[in-house]
């Protein structure tokens, strides 16, 4: 049972090895590649949470440029 088992599992393996499919990138494509979209992460929603945590505390930091505490006396 267990050889099955093994048989199976690398016959999977190897099917998904083989399908994978590779293109290349063509010259106008190329410049989406630097997008804010295309990043692993969800950086903007990073930005926000920092961000909001600046303002609920009551001073901004050095998180975007702003001057100023949280009083409103920019």
């Amino acid at each position: 049972m267990n050889k099955k088992r093994l048989f199976i599992g690398l016959i999977t393996a190897l099917g998904f090895t083989l399908t994978q499919s590779c293109t290349s990138v063509k010259g106008y494509q190329k410049m989406y590649l630097n997008d804010q979209e295309m990043s692993l992460s969800a950086r903007s929603i990073d930005y926000f949470c920092i961000n909001f945590q600046s303002y609920r505390e009551g001073a901004s930091g050095a998180n975007g440029g702003k001057v100023g505490g949280g009083c409103g006396c920019n």
